[in-house]
């Protein structure tokens, strides 16, 4: 019988804050992002095999690859976002394994899925390798591996949302990243659910594109994005207060403006098809809403009068966005064995 080691990690919605969490705006200023991680997730399964063979398989990338124990796995486009934490974690004397690995929201929408799926690799290396990793070290591996070895640009929230899991109000210093878990009531988690609409503009987008024009006008001192973060720092801090309070008109409001503050960052965060989508929601009955991510496409997502939310989903689906609820996870980064065959 084999036996298969399993990790899920969820992925997040951003509610204010993005863009202060990306470098170097945290070493200078201190940032600060008010988010929370959802039922969309990035699975991971690994077994153990006894012929020193490393067998990668990715649902979504629709690619296999197969590799020797201590062969070097080379960085050539495919799957390097796998082969970098095996590269960072794998002992020389190591047994092989195969992994398998899927989404539930494909790379490049806006939800942390890159980010997500590094953590379930790292949650996965951490338990066959028996490393004991406490959560802020598996989130600042996955960071360290995605951002600083692989070079992807991005900022520092989402492989510590994924991994800590829960709504969560997280502040990024020059030199340490801070979880604050947030105590929402239920009542209030319900009602967020019952409003909130995830919707899928199809347009997928190079996240790093947008991220590196956003750092180079904040580093060349270009007021409108100075003054953009700055507010989306204040933003974050007050519907922290709003979200704690149940006060969620405000909090909707308030979404949308930091929405307004976030285009300050850089022009490539919108698009005319994300400016159409949003004020044909703003028209149907949505009270506040925003681009997930760094912007250009992907998820957006949407407060609504709960008796006009259908007419918000029927009047987008015309423009060609899928709609959909969704519910809060307050788990975080799990990891199981199971007994099979398979």
């Amino acid at each position: 019988m084999r036996h298969h080691l399993r990790a899920k990690a969820p992925l997040r919605i951003s509610f204010a804050g993005g863009g202060t969490d990306v470098p170097p705006f945290p070493e200078r200023e201190g940032g600060c992002v008010l988010s929370a991680t959802i039922n969309r997730y990035a699975f991971g399964t690994l077994t153990e095999r006894q012929d020193k063979q490393i067998m990668i398989e990715s649902l979504d990338f629709g690619l296999a690859l197969e590799y020797g124990i201590g062969k070097p796995l080379a960085f050539d486009g495919d799957l390097d976002l796998v082969k970098a934490p095996i590269l960072r974690m794998a002992k020389p004397d190591s047994p092989g394994f195969d992994l398998f690995l899927h989404s539930t929201a494909p790379p490049g929408t806006g939800l942390g899925s890159s980010s997500c799926m590094m953590v379930t690799m790292v949650g996965l290396l951490k338990d066959f390798y028996g490393l004991p990793l406490s959560d802020y070290e598996v989130a600042s591996t996955a960071y360290h591996v995605e951002r600083v070895e692989l070079g992807l640009e991005g900022g520092l929230q989402d492989q510590y949302a994924s991994t800590f899991g829960g709504f969560n109000f997280i502040e990024f210093t020059a030199d340490r990243v801070i979880v604050n878990p947030l105590r929402i009531k239920w009542d209030v988690v319900n009602e967020l659910e019952h409003n909130l609409l995830l919707c899928y503009t199809g347009a997928t987008r190079r996240s790093d594109r947008v991220i590196a024009d956003q750092v180079s006008r904040y580093e060349s001192g270009e007021k409108e994005s100075l003054d953009g973060l700055r507010i989306q720092k204040e933003l974050a801090i007050e519907m922290k207060a709003h979200l704690l309070c149940g006060d969620l008109i405000q909090f909707a409001e308030m979404m949308g403006y930091a929405w307004e503050q976030k285009k300050r960052l850089s022009p490539k965060i919108s698009t005319p098809a994300i400016d159409e989508i949003y004020a044909e929601a703003m028209k149907n009955g949505a009270i506040g809403g925003k681009v997930m991510g760094a912007g250009g496409g992907g998820y957006m997502l949407f407060y609504c009068d709960f008796r006009r939310k259908h007419r918000v989903a029927e009047a987008l689906n015309r423009l060609g966005v899928v709609s959909s609820e969704f519910a809060f996870d307050s788990e975080g980064l799990r990891t199981w064995r199971a007994n099979g065959t398979s």
